[in-house]
């Protein structure tokens, strides 16, 4: 599968109802995993223990079929400021594309047992190594405004091969290289020594109370294997406050301890199990992916350089993947990419509450209600320290800020400058109840339903820049807001009925239906192209409060030698009807769309298992086969229509057209079909025919030892 991601080319090149990307764009991972643990477990004396844990895994996450020959990759878009329409050649980010990794763990647990006392001490070491070769845009990324401009400028390369000038502007051209001479591919190394010391004591004041409380303190230290670039060192940057700031290109996280305190409970009132209290709070710490630090490594702009020019005649095409790449400088490149790390960053905490409350109800029924709270302490964040303060704004209902033509770089020789650092905006809660029965004929029943929000200020990716640009804004690109996750939860409602009973007598007989019911996803609004002129198409579209508040343009659609035209007023009566049926919209109106806000409808599912066990005692031991047959979705096998998710037909409803007389933000409707038949948009969603929206079956077969 080709990925969609903006950070090389214009991204959303993955193959949907309006485009159809070609089989060689596709890539693959490979997913080798290997692993080995032993633990040791020792009683010391009689109220004393240790637990000893001694792991190493090592794993190749690589794609496959990275070596050339390449073919560059080719976007061909269905008209200016339009969607993708078909895309081939080599995958963006799959030339060379590496992932080797490997990690030694070391966990001891030491626990002194008093009367009313649990104490435990422990330390976890962990040693990781990564290899990672990542040479995105190597093959080189040619993007098109159409297709008969491609033909234009492929038909000119046959003509006149050692041509220096294109036919036709090309919407964005990108090659990166390698900058280091004698280097066979751009590695970047990384390693890290993550240590780790806690303390807890576990206490039973009386006979249905345990409290529980603890520390732990970490301290992650990465050893400095980027190429430092003594030309960014001295550059002058913008940091999220706008204050003037300089960074280190060569310098990883320093050793920033991290502290954990906990502390939990879990009381059984009146000590009958009929009614059991639970929670506790705390600072959790975990790991950033270590992709976040290595991105650092292979972009200092001396690893590698990176070429990026929009709009441009002066790439014309080329099949040889290497024809634009300069020679190797072993210092700074001519043009680069930044990924830098703030001085502070510290790795991800977040601070969680839970509670929740366990009771017997009358008829045997059981009933569980829960709350849970986390809010960001140090979350993810980037900014692109190398966007300059906007120059002017938009007038009219859209007021946002405006970068200006060609003024959105502090350094025009410097693609982006991105920056890790942390925020502690980010939050989430969810809430849920069920209830459930045990029976004594062998039936089983439970229903339950949860609802929950997440919101953060950006959802991290694998590679920094994709992690910006990507991240959808309104105002400040370095200044986000709290907004919905991609992963929002929303509600839920689900339920699940077993019957068990031993008809044969050589083994339990289970029949399981379970449902579930919960919306299909979220979406973001937002234009086509980059409306604010900051350098990315990540801008959330305002929904006009009235028609008086919109301003299209003239839109006139090209399809080979037909053309078609749509009047302003033509697509104010299509939007207004296109806001009307859309239940996110005709509720926000007047309003910026939120990232993420627009939950997709609802879908209910069920899931029919059936299996078998079958047991026999070898040695004196029992032992046990299973054989299991799952029925998937099996709603949609009773009903194709049922069980069917919908999915968004555009998130991307308009494309900015500049500005008016009077400054004010213009833009143009998205139209599907090709002309002479072309349609304005007129719904907001679609059914989805992938392999989790039709029935599906398994067969399953497992054998139980026990020597």
């Amino acid at each position: 599968m080709i990925s969609n991601s903006n950070s090389d080319g214009l991204g959303f090149r993955r193959s949907t109802r309006t485009s159809l990307n070609f089989a060689n764009s596709n890539y693959a991972i490979l997913e080798n995993i290997r692993s080995i643990v032993g633990e040791w477990n020792s009683s010391l004396g009689s109220n004393k223990s240790n637990n000893l844990i001694i792991g190493y895994n090592t794993s190749n996450e690589s794609r496959k079929n990275i070596k050339g020959p390449w073919f560059p990759e080719v976007e061909i878009l269905s008209g200016p400021n339009q969607p993708n329409y078909t895309t081939f050649g080599f995958e963006p980010f799959t030339p060379d594309n590496q992932l080797y990794y490997h990690s030694y763990q070391l966990q001891d647990n030491f626990t002194l047992y008093l009367p009313k006392h649990s104490f435990t001490l422990g330390v976890s070491v962990e040693k990781y190594h990564s290899k990672n070769v990542f040479f995105d845009a190597a093959q080189s990324i040619y993007v098109y405004n159409s297709l008969a401009d491609f033909y234009t400028d492929a038909n000119g390369y046959l003509a006149n091969p050692t041509r220096t000038v294109s036919p036709v502007t090309l919407r964005l051209f990108q090659v990166r290289y390698n900058n280091i001479a004698g280097l066979s591919e751009p590695v970047q190394p990384l390693d890290v020594l993550y240590a780790g010391a806690y303390a807890q004591d576990e206490w039973r004041p009386t006979r249905n109370l345990t409290l529980t409380a603890g520390l732990r303190i970490d301290a992650p230290k990465f050893k400095n294997t980027a190429y430092d670039n003594a030309v960014a060192d001295t550059m002058t940057f913008r940091d999220a406050s706008g204050a003037p700031v300089h960074y280190n290109s060569g310098a990883l996280p320093g050793v920033n301890p991290l502290f954990s305190p906990r502390f939990g409970f879990n009381y059984d009132v009146g000590g009958r199990q009929n009614t059991q209290i639970r929670g506790g709070t705390g600072i959790f710490t975990g790991r950033p992916a270590y992709v976040w630090i290595s991105n650092q490594v292979g972009n200092t702009g001396v690893l590698t350089g990176f070429i990026s020019a929009a709009n441009t005649t002066a790439y014309p095409f080329n099949p040889d993947p290497d024809h634009y790449k300069p020679a190797p400088t072993d210092t700074a490149a001519g043009t680069f990419r930044l990924a830098l790390t703030d001085p502070g960053f510290k790795f991800p905490q977040l601070w969680r509450t839970n509670i929740a409350i366990d009771q017997k109800l009358p008829w045997g029924l059981t009933g569980t209600a829960e709350y849970l709270y986390s809010k960001d302490v140090n979350g993810i964040a980037y900014i692109n320290a190398n966007l300059p303060a906007p120059q002017t704004v938009f007038t009219g209902a859209d007021g946002r800020p405006r970068w200006t033509p060609n003024n959105n770089k502090i350094y025009a020789n410097v693609i982006d400058a991105i920056v890790l650092t942390n925020q502690g905006r980010g939050y989430s809660w969810s809430a849920a109840a069920s209830l459930e029965r045990a029976f004594q004929s062998g039936w089983f029943a439970k229903v339950g339903y949860s609802y929950g929000a997440s919101r953060n200020t950006v959802d991290a990716g694998s590679i920094a820049t994709g992690s910006w640009s990507g991240n959808q804004i309104v105002i400040d690109p370095n200044n986000p807001v709290a907004a919905n996750s991609q992963f929002y939860p929303g509600g839920r409602v689900f339920g699940a009925v077993s019957y068990t009973r031993d008809f044969f007598g050589a083994g339990p007989t289970s029949v399981t239906v379970y449902f579930d019911g919960h919306s299909g996803g979220t979406d973001s609004y937002i234009f086509s192209n980059d409306m604010n002129g900051d350098g990315v198409t990540n801008d959330l579209i305002y929904i006009p409060r009235n028609i008086g508040e919109m301003n299209f343009a003239t839109l006139t659609v090209t399809s080979g030698a037909n053309t078609q035209t749509f009047s302003p007023a033509q697509q104010v009566a299509a939007w207004e009807a296109y806001i009307n049926q859309d239940p996110y919209l005709r509720n926000h109106r007047g309003e910026y769309a939120g990232r993420n806000a627009a939950l997709r409808p609802w879908y209910y599912r069920a899931d029919l298992s059936f299996s078998q066990d079958v047991g026999a005692k070898i040695g004196g031991q029992p032992n046990s086969l299973q054989i299991r047959l799952d029925f998937l979705n099996f709603t949609n096998f009773l009903k194709s229509d049922w069980g069917v998710s919908q999915t968004i037909v555009t998130s991307r409803p308009l494309t900015a057209a500049g500005v008016d007389a009077n400054g004010a933000s213009r833009y143009t409707l998205a139209t599907l079909g090709t002309a002479p038949n072309a349609i304005l948009i007129s719904k907001s969603y679609q059914k989805v025919a992938t392999t989790a929206d039709v029935w599906r079956m398994q067969l399953g077969v497992r054998y139980m030892f026990n020597w």
